[in-house]
């Protein structure tokens, strides 16, 4: 279907909501093409082509609201698609927080944020590139032997959104990504890593043979990993691990875990939650960013620059209309998640920060997902190196690290310079003075 065709489906969409008597409507429709190949042990494993398209329309009225979807794009598809979003808007209960985001709202300006950029690679081309980056890293020694394999992804489609505000957004994107996975062993053992890069540019990722290279480099420094006896220490987040601190942050400061009091940032706005010299950000505008849209998924405008915690301040929650009206507050632009976020450093490098922590553990692989959102505990499995000394001594696994994260997120003690800028959240490594490792 052609993104033509996607404004029209909108259209018919809204406007029979309209004439069957809803208050409000909207509409939120795609159509994508991909492909996703897989080799594994120099052969060609999997192909899985994708052509996907789908209506999404929500409609008010009474302060009762009614969802559904379908692929029927046809018209009398759509008005079946509306039909059963208000048959179940008569079955749901009235909340007056249910509706539109406010009209005044909505954004007015669609720039280009460069995020269309279509692979035309061929099919050959594309299993050529995931056979030379497993090829890479079987071949960098030995000790690996076995291979979980390496993929190729591609995805380009359009979206449109639109309400019966008079509100209509269309927008097209791409998202393309090279991945590979292999294991090492020893006689001490087998141990399993990779590496991976992702872009909206196909052009713009690392080669397969640097994403094959540094998947076999981390596999190899994972051998003959030891276990660690118990102890009270500074554990260094690399930056794919420091990421997920971050996202716990963000995830207790969503509307939806604070207006329903379940989250240990409650309460906090205007309070110092992480030490001064960090500040998080969101920037929806980034040219070509994985999370950049100039609208939230209900068409409110979103700023170009939004501190989330300012000199460790927390400046506001995360709020989307629903969750905002229940605050009594305005939303944020965040229906549908916080846009490209980036984390503040305070200079140093990654070796610097090895050497600045002394003695520690540098955590490079966490394991389940042992968080309290409501008392902030964390306890998580872990793997990666004890430091003495500044320096890598040995890896290490079989560990727990455990903590809260109120303690934790002002424990920081440094962030570093050694950005990981791949999907949503650009954070370098993260440094947390006096937390639990259990070990022996």
């Amino acid at each position: 279907m052609s993104n033509i065709d996607l404004v029209k489906a909108a259209e018919i969409a809204i406007d029979y909501a309209k004439q069957q008597g809803m208050h409000q409507a909207e509409a939120e429709l795609h159509q994508g093409v991909g492909v996703s190949i897989t080799a594994r042990q120099q052969e060609l494993e999997t192909v899985e082509k994708h052509n996907d398209a789908q209506l999404v329309v929500s409609v008010y009225k009474d302060h009762k609201t009614g969802s559904a979807s379908s692929a029927d794009m046809s018209e009398a598809g759509i008005r079946s698609t509306v039909d059963a979003a208000m048959s179940i808007a008569r079955f749901t209960g009235a909340d007056d927080c249910l509706g539109l985001a406010d009209a005044q709202l909505m954004a007015t300006e669609h720039k280009d944020l460069d995020l269309y950029h279509p692979w035309h690679a061929q099919m050959n081309e594309m299993v050529d590139i995931a056979l030379a980056c497993e090829a890479t890293a079987l071949n960098a020694d030995s000790r690996i032997s076995n291979s979980e394999g390496a993929s190729v992804s591609s995805y380009s489609g359009n979206a449109v959104y639109a309400n019966s505000h008079g509100f209509l957004s269309e927008k097209k994107g791409s998202q393309h990504s090279l991945s590979c996975s292999v294991i090492g062993a020893t006689d001490q053992g087998m141990q399993r890593d990779y590496w991976y890069d992702s872009n909206r540019n196909a052009a713009k990722l690392e080669s397969p043979q640097a994403i094959g290279q540094r998947a076999a480099q981390r596999v190899l420094r994972r051998l003959d990993a030891r276990q660690i006896d118990s102890t009270q220490a500074s554990v260094m987040f690399d930056p794919m691990m420091a990421k997920s601190l971050i996202g716990h942050l963000v995830g207790a400061i969503k509307g939806g875990a604070i207006y329903k009091k379940a989250s240990f940032m409650l309460d906090k706005v205007g309070e110092s939650v992480l030490p001064e010299f960090v500040t998080i950000a969101e920037n929806p505008h980034l040219l070509g960013g994985s999370g950049s849209a100039t609208h939230d998924g209900e068409g409110v405008a979103t700023p170009e620059y939004r501190a989330l915690v300012d000199g460790g301040v927390l400046q506001s929650y995360v709020l989307g209309s629903y969750t905002a009206r229940k605050l009594g507050l305005q939303s944020t632009a965040n229906a549908g998640g916080v846009r490209n976020v980036s984390v503040s450093d305070t200079g140093h490098g990654y070796d610097e920060l090895l050497s600045q922590m002394g003695t520690g553990l540098l955590v490079t692989e966490l394991i389940g997902s042992g968080i309290n959102m409501v008392t902030g505990d964390y306890s998580r499995g872990a793997a990666g190196f004890w430091v003495e000394n500044g320096e890598l001594q040995y890896p290490v696994e079989e560990i727990t690290i455990a903590g809260n994260l109120n303690d934790m997120y002002r424990n920081i003690a440094a962030i570093g310079n050694d950005y990981d800028a791949r999907g949503n959240t650009k954070c370098g490594s993260i440094v947390v003075e006096n937390m639990t490792i259990a070990g022996r």
